[in-house]
């Protein structure tokens, strides 16, 4: 079983890692590291990897090496498998011995090939319609006991509020992007329907179907011809003031 101070040291390594990571995916590389370590024993490496599943599609955002995520994207190939399962219907999964378990032949018949024995995944518990999960792999048979069952569900309760925050951050920071990116691309069109106003004397309407001829004969991108008129007056591209 776990003690209250395990569990307090690793509360306490986790918090550090929310407050000292600079952006999402280093709080989950570290969280990936954090949890293979605590697993880990001298000579007994467990893998960590982290499935984010977003509009239905799995990717490993962080693992503890490059042999975990590997793990992880064997399944993501196949389209099934134990990790993608927990995070996409939300449910502990764990393969005691893949030599013994019939749930995911092929899956398994892959993993197996690296030397893995047995399975841990555990779903954190997201908002919407993003899932994640908490992947760990062992070489051994009946590697995940009780005692780390309870290790990987303290580090996932303990983190899923901070992922919940961290993804809604990046889900919010990633429209402000796109919507900043937009009101530039904007603000370069209407600057060159402007110059074209002035140098040919027409309105707006007829301004704005001179740069979609230039366009269509250049066979160029709208605000790609709109940039090239704006900079063409020598003073800079056109900028948007927007704030977030």
């Amino acid at each position: 079983m776990v003690t209250d101070s395990t569990a307090t040291a690793i509360n306490e390594r986790l918090h550090q890692a929310v407050l000292s990571s600079a952006d999402v995916e280093e709080f989950l590389g570290e969280l990936a590291r954090v949890s293979a370590r605590s697993l880990s024993e001298p000579g007994d490496e467990i893998l960590c990897g982290i499935t984010l599943l977003r509009q239905r599609k799995p990717a490993t955002v962080a693992s503890s090496s490059a042999a975990a995520q590997a793990m992880d994207e064997i399944q993501y190939s196949l389209g099934d498998g134990p990790c993608v399962t927990a995070s996409r219907e939300q449910v502990v999964v764990h393969l005691a011995d893949l030599d013994e378990d019939e749930r995911w032949p092929e899956c398994t018949a892959r993993v197996r090939e690296h030397g893995m024995r047995s399975i841990l995944a555990v779903p954190f518990q997201l908002d919407g319609g993003t899932r994640a999960a908490l992947n760990l792999y062992s070489h051994r048979p009946h590697r995940f006991d009780e005692r780390a069952r309870e290790l990987a569900t303290i580090f996932v309760s303990q983190t899923s509020m901070a992922l919940r925050l961290a993804v809604r951050f990046a889900q919010t920071s990633e429209t402000a992007e796109n919507l900043k990116a937009t009101l530039e691309t904007r603000t370069g069109i209407d600057v060159a329907v402007g110059i074209i106003m002035a140098q040919n004397r027409c309105s707006q309407a007829e301004a704005f179907e001179l740069l979609k001829a230039a366009s269509s004969t250049r066979n160029v991108k709208l605000h790609t011809v709109a940039s090239a008129i704006v900079d063409g007056l020598g003073h800079g591209p056109a900028r948007t003031h927007f704030e977030y």
